[in-house]
């Protein structure tokens, strides 16, 4: 493992003494759950829904380049300024020469995954620009100093008591209170004041639709929108992964995210953006920048199996029903994507060498699978993201990374053991008369015996009870 590896197993296990967050996840869980199920409640529609779904992505990543040089032409015909980034170190840049350009010093952001992979604010930050997030979970976690712990909901680890705590003490004009409304009250107070004076405003992408050079976003709070209109320039970042084909193909989309991501039928806000600020509109960004970020999705596009990652529209339900996820909460995956899509993704785009744990956050247990509304087959991507990390290739970056010689010799001689009926007979006799004398401490059996019992061997195997019965061996 390498030196910039992230310790999973570490940081879970710290997840699991506290209590606090666990509760708080077990709540949050339960309700999102619950209620997304009445959503779907009619399974006939269900299928159909998520099979209209997943067709619109496949679609899309069967003609991707296409696409995005399809979204390029009709966004530059519009007035959208498109810029292509390979690494978030680009994008970054990008980012920066608008805004040294505009001599920006405050920016007000929406909801948005790819700036926080791109570590965005630090980054601006680190140049004299204030940014300030305006989702109102966002805004949370970053008072807190912390990332956000769930793609949709990034303060779902925290109940009222700790954000009122949170609140009292950062922000100066804060009286304690547990009040829901009186506690969101004060953050649209501080935020409308930088909504007023921001110089650039930042968003993410739900969708970009290549046929109409439309960007899509969907939010509840009316913060996405506000920061879409209101400073005189808008920076949009996305994955490339993000292109749609048709604005027909936005509706079931959108059905699918809103229903699978907060239970509702439809967001309070759709903000479809097409250009700049029209002569004699009143409202609207003086310009509007496209930022295209790749990160590695390249590398994941040009795998067949492993493109299915690029299908997810984020809306986190895989995260919400995992009994992993659930159980340690986001800030243990230590990555802008937590759960299973994070386990998948996040190892594909850092490298298995940084991030080759993660794909081990799993109990293969399907349940993810099962809900995606765009039926990626995570679990599958699991495995074979598994088998990467201990054989080398090319397909994945790291790919060899985590290989044990020891471990190695162990499915070397189980694979020997079973294509021989002696051999097998001889290893488990050996298995009944010494295997529970063998002490824990031994290599590999220690990696069990951490957090497992140490299995027992039964005195007689099955074929010699079976042979006690008078059943012959075959």
């Amino acid at each position: 493992m390498g030196e910039t590896s992230i310790n999973f197993a570490k940081a879970s296990s710290a997840a699991l003494q506290d209590q606090q967050l666990r509760g708080n996840f077990r709540r949050a869980m339960d309700g999102l759950m619950s209620k997304r199920a009445v959503q779907f409640a009619d399974t006939a529609e269900w299928n159909g829904v998520r099979t209209l779904g997943a067709s619109v992505r496949l679609r899309a990543l069967s003609k991707l380049p296409e696409l995005l040089e399809k979204l390029e032409a009709n966004c530059t015909k519009n007035g959208i300024q498109v810029h292509w980034a390979s690494t978030i170190d680009e994008a970054n840049a990008i980012v920066l020469s608008i805004m040294q350009r505009v001599n920006a010093k405050l920016v007000v952001k929406g909801k948005s995954m790819v700036s926080e992979e791109m570590h965005l604010n630090a980054f601006l930050e680190k140049h004299g620009i204030e940014s300030l997030e305006s989702d109102l979970g966002e805004y949370i976690v970053q008072l807190d100093e912390a990332m956000p712990s769930h793609i949709i909901m990034p303060a779902i680890h925290m109940n009222t008591k700790q954000i009122a705590h949170l609140f009292k003490q950062k922000i100066k004009e804060a009286e304690y209170t547990e009040d829901v409304a009186q506690l969101t009250d004060l953050a649209r107070r501080v935020l409308r004041k930088k909504f007023a004076t921001a110089d650039v405003g930042i968003s993410g992408v739900n969708m970009a639709v290549a046929e109409t050079g439309t960007l899509c976003l969907v939010e509840n709070e009316g913060n996405g929108r506000m920061s879409t209109t209101v400073p005189p320039v808008h920076i949009a970042v996305m994955g490339l992964e993000k292109v749609v084909e048709k604005l027909e193909d936005v509706p079931p989309v959108i059905s699918l995210l809103t229903r699978s991501a907060t239970a509702q039928p439809i967001t309070t806000y759709v903000n479809m953006i097409s250009s700049p600020r029209k002569e004699g509109e009143k409202d609207g960004p003086n310009e509007i920048h496209l930022v295209i970020l790749d990160n590695g999705r390249s590398g994941i596009y040009a795998d067949e199996e492993l493109r299915n990652t690029l299908r997810c529209i984020r809306c986190g339900a895989c995260m919400n029903h995992c009994p992993v996820y659930t159980k340690v909460g986001g800030h243990a995956y230590q990555a802008p994507y937590p759960g299973p899509i994070g386990s998948i993704l996040m190892p594909q785009v850092e490298g298995l060498e940084k991030r080759g744990e993660l794909p081990h956050a799993c109990t293969m247990c399907n349940a993810c699978v099962e809900i995606c509304p765009v039926k990626i087959p995570i679990v599958e991507i699991m495995g074979r993201l598994r088998s990467e990390a201990v054989h080398p290739g090319d397909a994945v970056r790291g790919a060899g990374s985590h290989a044990s010689k020891a471990e190695a010799m162990v499915w070397k001689g189980w694979s020997m053991t079973y294509a021989s009926p002696l051999a097998y007979q001889f290893a488990t006799a050996l298995l009944a008369k010494l295997g529970n004398a063998a002490p824990t401490s031994l290599p590999l059996l220690k990696e069990w015996t951490n957090v497992r019992a140490k299995p027992r061997f039964a005195n007689r195997t099955l074929h010699a009870l079976a042979r006690e019965k008078g059943i012959p061996d075959v």
